[in-house]
């Protein structure tokens, strides 16, 4: 074993982003078309709840969001177990078996229960998929460069997100809520599967490689208790996976609030795209800055920072009255997510050996995802008693206190 620039390496196999550039390049673009199969959504589905299917509850209509949140959390909850069992490519290319049918669902809907079953199946195609791209780039590149690996990762899945969400805001407002804006949502599924199952290779190796490395060898660990270490045992991945069950609830709150709030005040579909795809777009482009970033400074002060930045956005959507401000606010969402996203991953990557990481991350990929259910209900109930500025405001307060549990518990971790 020998180490060259900062990378370690074994005849065959290499640690480092430099080393592994092709394989790590190649799941940045797959990981491009998993958040594209969340953008074909942020727009129109609410939209098409209220404007096709005619559903006058704020709750039902984010039902779809519950659905797609419950079943991606419990993705994301075996998607480790089954990582370190199958390996990680076969997870990959079963996530997007999972994800094909969904376009195809949302197009010919009769009704509300397709959508709602059509993003069930997209919650699997997200946590197992997603899941997969991210342990996989952190498997690539070692410990030195893990901020700058989750960064690229999300950069490009919230990228796709935003982007596609402008889009099918413009498809929307030229042709109509369906199906033209869902195309885009085929050419994603299958450009992703592909890709996965005919040029993806697979990392346990590099895994085996860095554990080898560690001067500490861990007893056996079982599931068990690394889901109790990550849930509230350990300070930080406790501090953590609450913090990133907050982050996706306030995401999963603007996902189906958002349009309807908007459009509540007369904005068309278009400028409504355009909102919706700021916040993703921000959040995405500036994790290449943030992932580094955190590996420079620490994730501590990032995640607080980020989520009071969040919880600005947040206060600000729910107090304005015009588009202008909206906008500054979808900014200042998207800014503080781009702190708090990488810095929450890369804080739990260090906190877990290697040998138990894989599934310490899809602990606390359950609990984050969890919150993208636990906010659209919270956020639908309180809408339709209170209106839909109050539930944006109660969910600007719950990210605020989520930074100060953050900032009371977590202690900053090395690399």
């Amino acid at each position: 074993m020998a180490t060259k620039n900062g990378a370690t390496t074994t005849p065959g196999i290499q640690l480092g982003l430099a080393e592994n550039w092709p394989q790590f390049a190649l799941l940045v673009l797959i990981n491009a078309f998993v958040g594209g199969m969340v953008g074909i959504e942020r727009t129109v589905v609410p939209l098409i709840g209220a404007e096709e299917f005619h559903i006058a509850s704020t709750t039902l209509v984010v039902s779809f969001i519950v659905s797609f949140g419950m079943v991606k959390a419990l993705a994301n909850l075996v998607s480790g177990q089954l990582a370190d069992h199958w390996g990680r490519k076969r997870v990959l290319v079963l996530g997007w078996l999972f994800g094909l049918p969904v376009p195809f669902m949302i197009i010919a809907a009769p009704s509300w229960s397709w959508i709602i079953a059509a993003n069930a199946l997209l919650g699997i195609n997200q946590g197992l998929a997603w899941s997969m791209t991210v342990i996989m780039k952190v498997d690539l590149v070692g410990p030195r460069s893990r901020g700058l690996a989750v960064g690229l990762n999300e950069f490009a899945g919230y990228l796709a997100v935003g982007v596609t969400a402008f889009v099918t805001g413009y498809l929307a407002s030229e042709y109509g809520l369906r199906p033209a804006p869902i195309y885009l949502g085929i050419g994603y599924a299958v450009l992703g599967a592909l890709l996965s199952i005919l040029a993806v290779r697979d990392t346990r190796d590099h895994v085996r490689l860095e554990a080898s490395s560690r001067p500490e060898q861990p007893p056996s660990i079982g599931f068990r208790e690394v889901f109790t270490l990550t849930s509230f045992r350990d300070r930080n991945l406790f501090a953590a996976s609450q913090a990133g069950l907050v982050n996706n609830l306030n995401d999963g709150m603007s996902w189906g609030i958002f349009p309807l709030f908007f459009a509540s005040f007369g904005l068309g579909v278009e400028r409504i795209g355009i909102l919706k795809a700021i916040y993703p777009a921000t959040w995405g482009i500036l994790q290449i800055a943030t992932g580094p970033l955190s590996d420079r400074w620490g994730r501590k002060g990032l995640i607080v920072c980020g989520m009071w930045v969040q919880a600005a956005g947040l206060f600000l959507t729910a107090l304005t009255r015009q588009f202008e401000w909206w906008l500054v606010a979808s900014l200042l969402i998207g800014l503080g997510t781009a702190m708090v996203y990488p810095s929450l991953i890369v804080a739990v990557s260090d906190a877990a050996h290697p040998a138990w990481r894989a599934r310490a991350l899809s602990v606390y990929r359950f609990w984050r995802d969890l919150g993208y259910a636990i906010g659209a209900l919270m956020a639908g109930l309180i809408a339709d008693r209170f209106g839909l500025g109050a539930a944006i405001a109660s969910v600007a307060a719950l990210t605020f206190l989520s930074g100060v549990v953050v900032a009371a518990l977590m202690r900053e971790g090395s690399p």
